[in-house]
This record gives C-alpha cells, structure tokens and sequence, in this order.
C-alpha cells in the first residue's frame, strides 16, 4: 500500500478522492504571480504527484494568473478519469500583483468560462466561491447573490458542485439553501483552530473540509512543541503538522503546495506517520499556547 492510500479517501460531491492532494498554487512565480522560474519543473511536479496517485488537484486561475491551470492542462491533459480538479472564483489579480474581488454574477461568469478555457474542460468538478472578507479569515456577510449565480452556472452544466473558501459557519448555512456543498475549504492547522466546531458540523453532515495553509508558516506553528514531537517519531515537523490534520477528523482533505518533487513525496509520507495519543496531545496544546 503506498503511503497516499494509507491516508484513505472521502466523499468530494459525487467522487472519492484520496485524503492526500495537491495545491497548485506554489506553480506561479513569486507572490503566485507570473510564470515559474521552470516551467519544465512545474509540470514534472504535476505529473509526479498523479503518478504517486493524487487524485484531487487544488488551484484557480487567479493563480498567476492563468498560470497554474494552464500549467494543469500542458501536464495532464487528457485527463485521467478519476482526477478531480477543483478551482476557486471570486477573485482577479491587478497588474501590481494585488488581489482584488470579483464578486458580481458576471465576474463570476466569466471566471468560470476562463477556468473551462485554460484548463480544457467543458464541466468543472468543483468550484468554490471565495469569499473576499479578511485575507485568510471570514467575514459575515450574505453570499446569496454570488452563490446563486454560480448555482446557475451548475444547472447548465458548466459545473458538477459547489464549494466554499474563507467562509463562515452562517454563510455556509446560507449556501446549502441555494445549492447542495460538497466542501469548505478555510484556513486550518495546529495553530489556527477556529474552525474546530465548523469541522465537526461539516462532518456530521458529509462534506468535506479543506485546510489552507495546512503547513502553517506561522511562528506559533513552528514551535518547540511541534518539533519535539517530530524528532521523537522521525518525521520533519511539516509532516507532523500533516499528520495531525489527518487524525483530526476523517472529512479533512490536505492539498499541500510544493514546486518540488522531492518535497511532494515528503509531503505525502504524512500519510505513513502513526501519532500516538501522547504526541495527538502534545499537538493539540500548541493551539492555547498560540492564543
């Protein structure tokens, strides 16, 4: 068994994916702006990590933009059957490199027809509204309107199911009396826990959670804590942090981003790391020490 199927799979919409997937984000060049350094490289990543058997591709076509998703279909087009690519929409990159929301139904029309375009689909597995609140935290507001026009973009066939990022326990509510969610995908790790009771309400109904920023790059996240806990299993500190996210429930689904392939294996070697209920405690104090 390798080390991705030791992870086990979940129920994405109509689909079972692999726990253990891909985020495409860290193929665009610095600040997920421009072309990468290697395009060569990119594409070698993205077919590794289907060969090793990811099964669950993460990106938008903000990421660039257009990079990644043409990236996506230079790698892996046609693709496999049992792919899922998910992208997100509500938002455009300026020519200084910001990020800007795109929120109106026609905004979010035409992000959609650009992800068909770049990635050579004519029906998108999923798409994720991202709510533009807070840059990595979700803000309350309504989301009828944008969740309604892409609930109509679904029921024309351009897209299979809907998802949402950076939102909250309300919106998400408000969205599944629109249109069925297949998955919530906002920020999560050892040390960002908001979202623990969001993760269990998920769960409890079927639909799958996916952490961003599941590695961290937060200072309380690389604590001693963290790699203590690595040194005495073996294991670098990122892939505890996997690890972790793994055990925390079985509705989470992981996209770690990485440009390397060498750095994908390690990545999905998470998966082969058996936490003890000590380490498991350990891990879960690092959250009220970063509070």
């Amino acid at each position: 068994m390798s080390s991705i199927e030791k992870a086990g799979t979940y129920r994405l919409g109509d689909r079972t994916v692999k726990r253990l997937g891909y985020g495409a984000m860290q193929l665009a060049g610095k600040g997920v702006f421009g072309p990468p350094k290697d395009s060569d490289a990119a594409r070698a990543v993205l077919r590794e990590a289907v060969a090793q058997g990811v099964d669950h591709i993460d990106t938008s076509d903000f990421y660039g933009p257009h990079v990644t998703n043409r990236l996506i279909r230079e790698a892996l087009h046609p693709y496999p059957q049992d792919l899922v690519i998910v992208t997100k929409v509500g938002a455009v990159r300026g020519d200084d490199a910001s990020w800007n929301p795109a929120q109106s139904p026609a905004e979010l029309e035409r992000a959609v027809h650009d992800n068909l375009e770049n990635l050579g689909l004519e029906r998108i597995d999923v798409v994720n509204l991202r709510i533009m609140g807070d840059v990595h935290r979700p803000s309350e507001g309504s989301i009828a309107e944008q969740f309604e026009a892409l609930a109509k973009l679904q029921a024309e066939g351009l897209i299979r199911h809907l998802g949402l990022s950076n939102a909250t326990g309300a919106q998400v509510r408000e969205a599944e009396g629109i249109a069925p969610v297949v998955c919530v995908q906002n920020q999560y790790n050892l040390a960002h826990r908001d979202d623990d009771a969001l993760v269990d309400e998920l769960a409890a109904k079927g639909i799958a959670y996916v952490p961003f920023f599941p590695l961290g790059g937060f200072s309380p996240l690389q604590s001693s804590t963290l790699s203590d806990v690595a040194s005495r299993i073996g294991a670098t500190p990122l892939q505890v942090a996997l690890a972790w996210l793994l055990r925390r429930s079985p509705n989470i689904l992981l996209i770690p981003g990485t440009s390397s392939v060498a750095h994908l294996t390690e990545n999905l070697a998470a998966a082969d790391l058996d936490l003890t209920e000590d380490a498991m405690a350990d891990l879960d104090g690092i959250a009220a020490k970063a509070a």
